[in-house]
Order: C-alpha cells, then sequence, then structure tokens
C-alpha cells in the first residue's frame, strides 16, 4: 500500500502543479476577451483568431483542471442521501462511484476522443472561420484532461481504500496542516 500511497502523492503533486498554472490561462482569457472587445468596438477591428483564441483558453481551463478540482474535492456531488449516512458509508460510495461510473467514463471519453484529435492533427484541420485558429490543439485538451481526470481518479481511489484501512486520515476532510498526512503515512498503520 506504500507504494500505492507514493503514486497517488505522486498524482496529486502532478494535478496540483498543472491546476495552479492553468490558473493563468484564466487571466489570459480575461485579457485576450477585454483586447478583442476593445478593438471590436473602440477600433471597429474583428478577428475571429482571439474569440477562438478564448474559447481554447476556456476549453483548457475547464478540461484541464478537472483533475485539480476532484483532487480539492470541489466537483459537484448530490449529498441528499450520502450527508446522513457515515463517513465511512460515503467513503464506500466514493469508491462504488469512482470504480463504475468516473473512471469508465473518464477512460472511454480519453479513448474516443484520441482518434478525433489525430484526425485533427494530420489532416492540419483549421477553424472554417476566416483568420481562424488550427484545431488540433483544442483536439488534444479532450483526451489530455480526461487522462488527467482519470489518473486523479486512481488517486482518489487509494486515498480512499487507505483510509477505509485505517493508514490515512480522511482524504475529504480539510486539515490545517498538510504534513500530517504525510506524517501519518510514513509512519504506518496506527497501533
Amino acid at each position: 500500500m506504500k507504494q500505492l500511497l507514493a503514486l497517488s502523492r505522486g498524482i496529486d503533486f502532478a494535478n496540483e502543479h498543472i491546476g495552479r498554472l492553468v490558473y493563468w490561462c484564466v487571466l489570459i482569457m480575461v485579457l485576450v476577451s477585454a483586447a478583442n472587445a476593445t478593438s471590436r468596438y473602440a477600433l471597429n477591428l474583428a478577428s475571429n483568431a482571439w474569440l477562438e483564441l478564448q474559447w481554447y483558453l476556456f476549453a483548457g481551463v475547464f478540461l484541464l483542471c478537472s483533475g485539480y478540482t476532484l483532487l480539492h474535492n470541489e466537483h459537484i456531488r448530490i449529498d441528499i442521501i450520502a450527508a446522513r449516512l457515515s463517513r465511512r458509508a460515503q467513503t464506500w460510495i466514493d469508491i462504488f462511484g469512482t470504480v463504475f461510473f468516473l473512471l469508465p467514463i473518464a477512460v472511454y471519453m480519453m479513448w474516443s476522443s484520441w482518434p478525433v484529435f489525430m484526425n485533427a492533427w494530420t489532416s492540419g484541420e483549421v477553424s472554417g472561420s476566416a483568420g481562424g485558429l488550427i484545431r488540433w490543439p483544442v483536439r488534444l485538451l479532450v483526451p489530455a484532461g480526461f487522462f488527467l481526470l482519470t489518473l486523479q481518479g486512481v488517486s482518489e481511489l487509494i486515498k480512499r481504500i487507505a483510509y477505509l484501512r485505517g493508514l490515512i486520515p480522511d482524504p475529504v476532510e480539510k486539515h490545517a496542516d498538510p504534513a500530517l498526512e504525510q506524517l501519518l503515512i510514513d509512519e504506518g498503520p496506527a497501533k
């Protein structure tokens, strides 16, 4: 289990840093949007490329931060019934949902979107709009985003199982000191 927890920490580290890096896409997206609106209305200059760049950045933020969102337990949940259950029962629901819903759908989306990217790459697909951008970068975001989500799903599954076995504190609980979790992992099972 120690190797799996090490893998989980590696996945968490990657998604944390990718998520923080993608934060900058939000700023770039706002600046591009402001510049595009200013040039369109103040200077009467319009560009489809700038508009498409906004869409690409939005897609990048949404897709590349999906694993980051799952890591921070900020994804949408329907807790009407689960909120009334014990933490262990909620953890079992998370495990069931991850194994039977999240991972199969994420893997399928990654697998089925790869040929779309490859087709755009090999054909040199370009937007149909005048002055539009090439399409393969945005097409690559779909399998890349679902790959990161799949990895984070595996990490969350490992952490939930380790929690049920008493090896780590509740991974959903917000800890004031993140080093506490690492200390508990290094010490091994509770005595």
